[in-house]
């Protein structure tokens, strides 16, 4: 089976060569991947924003909505500067993404050679978030799951979505995964007599997108409110109850699960110190921002044990988003980008943005993120030393 995997994997990686055409002469010029330390900047739209950011591997994407022409999830190839646009927009193409009324929020996550993103509908009386994705080598668009709820707050909601891939080698694989958490009353008529609507979390789980195949529920998981992903394994913040309105709320009494994305089995329980705000996941870290009695910390743990490894104060104005590797975590304040380095528990500003940064994350050593200045998006990044 690994033989496979790395096979298709090669063959998108060949696909999108052939595939990423070279920038226009109004785009950015090519940045070398060895960025240095200051920020330099990937990409510049000729016109437009950009609403949401991620990367994976050699590989950056955003999502820019329409102004005279369709929205659009663009990937870059910061290496040789190739682009390709998602998803297929020709006049034969079904799709939601172009003509959609874009409004926040905007998930969007890459893995190997596909890619996923959300996009949210709250005007009707049913809200929901469409579950959309396409891939470099097959650029239609697929509409993986309609996640929706009553404004009530009963049904289905969306817990995050999250990718990474491993691209080499006999363990290569590529992990795209977004949660779900469906609420229900607790007494339905009770609610309808003019008695108690307190509603509880009655299902849901962690689901799986290979390429164009039906999302497959990843076994044994439970109700989400956030997910993390790095190559096999996932992670997910369990939806405990629900909130006002229906909002599925964490809390500090459940585990955080670790588990194998092919087949369930849990990798690790770790218990946090506090209610998981956001989280990110390594090879061997999971990390959390978590609210506590005394403030907002962020804790790093074991993704192999669950044992607590660290753990650091941070501002209570920190951004609630979270990038790390095995080394670094990155979160934000304001326009501040910080990187915590695990090995001494200090961090340091790297970065101050000009626009409010956009899906800040850090893969292998490049730090990037989107931002926008004076109504254009542009994508940067820098260089973050592993050790």
């Amino acid at each position: 089976m690994a033989t496979v995997t790395a096979m298709r994997m090669l063959i998108a990686a060949i696909a999108l060569v052939a595939s990423l055409a070279p920038p226009s002469a109004g785009a950015q010029h090519r940045v070398p991947s060895a960025v240095k330390a200051a920020p330099q900047t990937l990409y510049t739209s000729a016109s437009g924003k950009i609403q949401a950011f991620a990367q994976d591997g050699p590989l950056v994407a955003w999502f820019a909505p329409g102004t005279k022409a369709c929205n659009a999830v663009w990937v870059l190839a910061p290496d040789n500067g190739g682009r390709i646009r998602l998803p297929d927009q020709t006049s034969t193409a079904h799709n939601v993404t172009c003509r959609w009324e874009v409004a926040p929020p905007v998930n969007l996550a890459i893995a190997g050679s596909d890619v996923l993103w959300t996009l949210h509908e709250r005007q009707a009386p049913v809200q929901f978030d469409y579950v959309l994705g396409a891939g470099i080598s097959d650029t239609r668009e697929r509409r993986f799951q309609e996640v929706a709820h009553a404004r009530t707050g009963a049904g289905l909601w969306l817990g995050g979505i999250a990718g990474d891939s491993i691209r080499t080698g006999p363990n290569a694989i590529s992990t795209l995964v977004y949660g779900t958490a469906t609420v229900q009353f607790v007494v339905e008529i009770a609610c309808l007599s003019g008695g108690s609507c307190a509603m509880k979390i009655a299902g849901g789980g962690v689901y799986r997108v290979v390429g164009r195949k039906a999302p497959a529920l990843i076994p044994n998981t439970q109700p989400a409110v956030d997910v993390a992903a790095s190559g096999p394994i996932v992670a997910y913040v369990p939806a405990a109850s629900a909130g006002d309105h229906g909002v599925p709320l964490a809390a500090a009494d459940l585990p955080v699960e670790v588990v194998d994305v092919r087949n369930g089995d849990t990798i690790a329980r770790v218990s946090p110190a506090g209610t998981p705000a956001a989280i990110a996941l390594s090879a061997h870290v999971l990390s959390m921002l978590e609210r506590t009695p005394a403030g907002l910390e962020l804790n790093w743990y074991s993704a192999t044990t669950g044992a607590s490894l660290g753990s650091v104060d941070v501002p209570a104005n920190t951004a609630l988003e979270l990038s790390s590797t095995d080394q670094h975590a990155v979160f934000r304040v304001g326009s501040f980008i910080h990187v915590l380095t695990f090995a001494t528990s200090h961090s340091r500003t790297v970065a101050k943005t000009v626009g409010v940064p956009i899906g800040v994350s850090l893969d292998g050593t490049r730090l990037a993120w989107a931002e926008n200045v004076k109504g254009r998006g542009r994508v940067r990044a820098l260089s973050v030393p592993a050790s």
